[in-house]
């Protein structure tokens, strides 16, 4: 509801300036004033304006206050300082808008393709891993059609590196230290599954073990690199043995990835993978592409001889010129002297698939069957009817900082082959890395020195061994919830019991990695995560769980205290500083959409767990405040009640754009 009006006064403050000015502004900001007093939003337009038009920018407001007070929706329009303009809302008439859940519309036109978790099919998930996972799947829900808004038509995608060097390492480990053919990795799955016992944490091991051995053997260093080397080559080629292994493990490893992200909500539409970019030809078709544009280049001298490259954007924006008697020996290289593609010259392509811009498209197979929808994986042929993916109007990319210079030149390749609009539509959603604290390292039965003790966070790393295997720290904060429920709700039944604990631990691990910027290093405490004070998810969750037993016990539905405000007057009730700590639990509320635009603008779901937190803080002061079950006055008493709905409608809302359920107790 703010951003609706906050959307009615810039266009009014627009044709105003058109009508007496004949001018227009690019940007007409609304602050938010720094207290209630001063009003519900701050327009510093008289400032933007004063230069232009050589007035005062007191004189401008003046010029402005009346026409803009008299927009619908606003009480009044007051004068601050030098020039600003400080808009008092009409409190009663937004609040029965908002309780008839009138709010602005979100979304658009055209297909929003969000890539996220990727995680290389060769060992198990973990912590660093589920960061990249829920930031994607918080923002997918941003993006898509629900009851709240209209959304953007979205599709969601796990690109999955099924011939990288991580599996080759895999099958490495597999052929060379446990001495198995294909014959015997089958009968060893098998034996897994038959014992309960889960591939993924077998294979964490194994890829642990071979990392250590490359190096292990000083004067052999060198040919083991070289079996990895082949063992690579192999699995990219296809139709050999090696090449069947991994594609058993790579396949067994991705189903109990999918396994674990749908534990915390998480799922997918099409999983595309990188045996069929190379078997399908789509890098020679992207090859082909730029160097009939200029875009790829074979240099013939210096450090790249012999090698394809093409321009770094880093230096073509900084308009660095040539040498025309050498080389360009910043270029990126595209294809090395020896014929091998790099990771970017393999994402030029896939990425003009996205677009639809290769001219080819995947074989398309049914995957795994969700609750509502089907996930596809890609092959060579595929089975008919099918969707297809390879036709987005913007990406959105989930990938570690560390990838900021391949990101960066991707999205180059594609300005320089004159795809202006689809490289500014291309976002780079990067995020820092997620470590340990040494309190969490410890519990989880890591021996740290005295030196890993004083650091602020723990790295973890999964070629040594180190880290936090996904499942088992969703295993952790769901019985540690469980302990707690348990506590306090002995005489629930057990599946309800289970189901709260289940909701807790998930939405308290959700929130905790996504409550910070993505940029943000984050040193994971489960501990921390799972405080019901703070800014945790269980403190939002515990808000939105208080809100509902107000009316179970006053015996009335949250539709009922809603629809109900139609009928009150409220124009005495929402004044004085008892009205007005009721209007700031409707105001915060009515932000919804506009913090909804701005985090999908930034790219930032950080931005709604910290209203998310906000909201909750705002909504326990309130209750705090007013005794809402024994008010004596009926029509304060609705009005109280609506409040309490309201914020617990906008509270499910957003916890559910960030995958969070709320629980029926706590």
């Amino acid at each position: 509801m703010y951003r609706t009006l906050q959307l009615q006064l810039q266009a009014r403050i627009e044709a105003l300036l058109m009508e007496r000015y004949e001018i227009s502004l690019a940007n007409l900001a609304v602050e938010l004033p720094p207290k209630i007093e001063f009003g519900e939003m701050a327009l510093p337009v008289a400032f933007e304006l004063a230069k232009r038009l050589k007035k005062a920018p007191r004189a401008i407001a003046q010029e402005l206050q009346a026409e803009l007070a008299a927009t619908p929706g606003v009480a009044a329009v007051e004068i601050a300082g030098a020039g600003y303009l400080n808009v008092k809302l009409d409190r009663a008439a937004m609040v029965k808008r908002m309780a008839a859940d009138e709010h602005a519309a979100v979304g658009g036109g055209g297909f929003r393709l969000v890539e996220h978790t990727s995680i290389n099919p060769n060992k198990a998930a973990h912590v660093g891993h589920l960061r990249n996972a829920i930031l994607g799947d918080s923002f997918a829900r941003m993006l898509k059609k629900d009851e709240y808004k209209a959304g953007w038509d979205t599709g969601v995608q796990n690109y999955i590196d099924n011939t990288g060097v991580q599996v080759a390492d895999i099958v490495v480990a597999m052929t060379e230290l446990q001495g198995m053919s294909l014959a015997d990795v089958r009968a060893w799955m098998a034996e897994l599954q038959a014992a309960g016992k889960r591939l993924d944490y077998a294979c964490w091991d194994l890829y642990a073990e071979v990392s250590q051995w490359y190096e292990a053997d000083a004067p052999r260093v060198g040919e083991r690199r070289q079996l990895r080397l082949d063992t690579l080559h192999a699995i990219e080629a296809g139709g050999n043995e090696k090449a069947e292994i991994a594609e058993l493990i790579a396949t067994g490893v991705l189903r109990r990835h999918l396994e674990t992200m749908e534990r915390l909500g998480i799922e997918y539409d099409f999983l595309p993978r990188e045996s069929e970019i190379l078997h399908l030809h789509f890098w020679e078709t992207a090859r082909a592409l730029m160097v009939e544009r200029g875009v790829l280049y074979l240099e013939t001298e210096g450090k790249n001889k012999g090698c394809w490259v093409m321009r770094r954007a880093i230096s073509a924006a900084a308009g660095v010129e040539l040498s025309e008697s050498g080389p360009d020996e910043d270029a990126k290289i595209i294809v090395r002297s020896n014929g091998t593609v790099t990771y970017v010259g393999k994402d030029i392509a896939y990425h003009l698939w996205k677009y639809g811009l290769l001219g080819k498209d995947f074989g398309y197979a049914k995957f795994r069957e969700y609750a509502t929808h089907t996930c596809w994986i890609s092959t060579t042929h595929g089975e008919d009817p099918h969707p297809s993916f390879g036709h987005a109007d913007a990406i959105y990319n989930v990938i570690d900082s560390r990838q900021d210079d391949p990101q960066t030149q991707v999205k180059e390749s594609l300005r320089a082959l004159s795809y202006v609009d689809e490289s500014d539509r291309y976002t780079h959603l990067n995020y820092a890395f997620v470590g340990l604290t040494a309190r969490t390292a410890e519990d989880l039965g890591y021996v740290l020195s005295d030196e890993d003790k004083a650091k602020n966070f723990i790295e973890v790393s999964g070629r040594k061994g180190f880290g936090v295997k996904a499942d088992d720290l969703i295993d952790r904060m769901i019985a540690a919830a469980r302990k707690e429920v348990e506590a306090r709700h002995p005489e629930l039944e057990e599946a309800e019991r289970a189901q709260i604990a289940e909701a807790i631990g998930v939405g308290a691990l959700r929130f905790f990695l996504l409550r910070f910027t993505r940029n943000t290093v984050i040193a994971f405490d489960y501990q921390d995560a799972l405080a019901f004070d703070g800014e945790t998810g269980p403190y939002a969750q515990y808000a939105a769980v208080r809100a509902a037993n107000i009316f179970r016990k006053a015996g009335v539905s949250e539709e009922a205290a809603m629809a109900a405000v139609a009928d009150l007057d409220l124009a005495e009730m929402l004044v004085g500083d008892e009205g007005t700590s009721v209007w700031e639990v409707w105001l915060t509320a009515s932000r919804l959409s506009l913090v909804l635009e701005q985090a999908i603008a930034a790219a930032e779901p950080a931005m709604l767990a910290r209203y998310a937190f906000a909201l909750a803080q705002q909504f326990n002061n309130f209750y705090h405040r007013h005794h809402i079950l024994t008010e004596t006055d009926e029509a304060r008493k609705m009005l109280l009640l609506a409040t309490a709905a309201v914020a617990r409608r906008e509270l499910v809302r957003v916890l559910g754009w960030l995958g969070i359920v709320v629980p029926s107790a706590m």
